[in-house]
């Protein structure tokens, strides 16, 4: 394994120069989707290595569980430092699993308050809670657009012949702040981040950031260019981009803060004036994938080679470390 070993800790350093550019010359969509996607790997490959380092150093310490024949000198060559390396891996591999573990669990917990404060409405798909507290945001789950709904705000707001993975949920008073237009762009918000299933995104930068703290600037990146993505297709349904941008600013006064950081929302992450700003500008272009002799697309690329750099060097560790495990396990 040699050094290979370290890589998927350390490469996520690239992580702020990558975030930086994408969230301001890519697309939106294109962004959310390469950036959640990279967090991802690094994460799952970052702790992977965690756990090689853990069965060196816990196959050292006396009493462990594991066979005898991992605590071969052949075993501890194979990771440099291996003393050192081993014995760290073991806190910081518990560390990141009972963050992550705790961050899934306040997650879940939100999701079904959010579920239980629906209780007993009709299943439509936008749920307008009599509440004076302004709030509105995208629960993920089961609903049908298009169903028949209590008034014409509510079935405006549905989307007729739509599937949408989940509910929008708005109090009353976020809907007695805003005019007709700003409402008309607060629901295709919600309705683009449900569409886009922008709450897996989050979720994943979320748990990555957990897992490795120098994947932060992933996480706020995604945030800001996931409500950004739920901005632009707002602004293309409602065919007003000033419409939504008064609707962010008017909603941001409203309500500050949103539920969780991975419930979306038209009050989401991300400055308010940005965004406000951007949709002053004219629409991005959607390209999928930026063309490699610009800046933007040298960061592409740099971000894709460094998550197969990890990925492989992952790879390389796991199977060479198995190989090794299984040589003095069954010695010839």
């Amino acid at each position: 394994m040699g050094v290979f070993v370290f890589l998927p800790l350390v490469l996520p350093l690239t992580a702020w120069p990558v975030a930086r550019l994408a969230e301001q010359r890519l697309h939106p969509r294109t962004a959310t989707r390469l950036l959640a996607a990279l967090a991802g790997v690094s994460a799952v490959c970052s702790t992977l290595c965690l756990g090689l380092l853990v069965i060196v150093g816990t196959a050292q310490l006396p009493g462990n569980p594991l066979p005898d024949s991992w605590s071969d000198p052949d075993v501890r060559a194979a990771v440099p430092y291996d003393e050192i390396a081993g014995r760290a891996a073991i806190p910081a591999l518990l560390a990141v699993l009972v963050s992550c573990g705790l961050a899934a669990w306040r997650q879940e917990r939100t999701r079904r308050r959010a579920v239980a404060a629906l209780a007993g409405l009709p299943p439509t798909p936008v749920a307008v809670l009599p509440d004076r507290t302004p709030y509105a945001y995208a629960l993920p789950g089961g609903s049908r657009s298009g169903s028949a709904s209590a008034s014409r705000s509510r079935s405006e707001c549905a989307g007729r012949g739509r599937r949408l993975p989940g509910r929008v949920v708005v109090s009353t008073g976020m809907l007695d702040g805003l005019a007709s237009a700003e409402r008309r762009a607060l629901f295709a918000h919600e309705r683009a981040h449900l569409a886009g299933r922008h709450h897996r995104h989050l979720l994943t930068v979320h748990l990555a950031a957990r897992a490795n703290p120098f994947l932060r600037p992933l996480r706020t990146a995604v945030s800001y260019t996931a409500e950004r993505w739920a901005d632009e297709e707002a602004a293309a349904e409602v065919g007003s981009r000033r419409a939504v941008a008064r609707a962010i600013g008017t909603a941001a006064l409203l309500a500050p803060r949103t539920p969780a950081a991975t419930l979306p929302a038209l009050t989401g992450a991300g400055p308010v004036p940005r965004r406000v700003a951007a949709l002053m500008r004219p629409a991005p272009v959607g390209r999928a994938w930026p063309p490699v002799g610009t800046a933007v697309g040298l960061a592409a690329w740099g971000a894709a080679f460094g998550a197969t750099v990890s990925a492989l060097s992952s790879a390389n560790s796991a199977v060479t470390l198995f190989l090794v495990l299984r040589g003095v396990a069954s010695p010839v």
